[in-house]
């Protein structure tokens, strides 16, 4: 087996975090390297343990999360970050998204979705449900701008066609195997387009890719492929 996969959990709640580290360490892919009560002490634990995950609380006393995913980001070779929340899709939960958070969870979620989204951000795949990233477009979009639509189209126009098709499938809420499944294409051969459409447009992670495509104006012919 592969080494695991490494994460760091924040929250400014012991109780929390106690319930976070009995649900990841029950499996043997996922090692829980250290714990977080705010967001300084957040940044320096990502910078003394190395994670491959970070899962942040978004509101601590001090330092809240958001502030701290920042930092984190901003850092060299930065972890994903899965931003925890109460609620489903609130404004903190978009400024995290907005700031470089890969993801976000409820932390009313099912065992089997932790876990699950640790593995899936690894792996460069989709957490988000097709209905949280529609909700997610639509708030970080509805105040676009005339140029910042000029500039994503013009971002967006570096990609082949097919990388552009793989990051519309993203933005409409697709997997990687959805994709795959949908393009006829291995899964393999999906990651290698996204990463190539990650790096031509500058972004780290699958949000940032819908964001791109919905500014751009390509996800609005109406509907979830794949999803009916």
């Amino acid at each position: 087996m592969d080494r695991p996969h490494r994460v760091l959990l924040v929250d400014d709640d012991p109780l929390v975090r106690r319930g976070l580290r009995l649900i990841l360490t029950s499996t043997e892919d996922i090692e829980v390297v250290g714990e977080a009560g705010d967001g300084d002490a957040a940044v320096t634990a990502v910078q003394a343990h190395a994670p491959d995950v970070v899962l942040m609380d978004l509101r601590m006393p001090g330092t809240d999360g958001l502030t701290a995913t920042e930092r984190i980001v901003a850092l060299p070779s930065p972890p994903y970050v899965i931003a925890l929340t109460t609620w489903d899709v609130d404004d903190a939960v978009l400024r995290a998204i907005t700031a470089g958070a890969a993801a976000f969870l409820l932390k009313s979620a099912a065992p089997a979705e932790i876990i699950g989204a640790v593995r899936a951000v690894v792996a460069g795949d989709s957490v988000l449900s097709p209905r949280s990233t529609r909700q997610v477009l639509d708030h970080l979009t509805r105040e676009r701008g005339h140029q910042e639509q000029e500039e994503a189209a013009r971002s967006i126009a570096r990609l082949s066609d097919r990388e552009r098709e793989v990051v519309v499938a993203v933005g409409h809420g697709l997997s990687n195997g959805e994709i795959a499944r949908q393009m006829f294409l291995g899964e393999a051969t999906v990651k290698t387009h996204l990463a190539a459409a990650q790096a031509k447009l500058g972004v780290r992670n699958r949000v940032a890719l819908a964001v791109l495509a919905e500014r751009a104006g390509l996800l609005r012919s109406g509907g979830l492929p794949g999803h009916g």
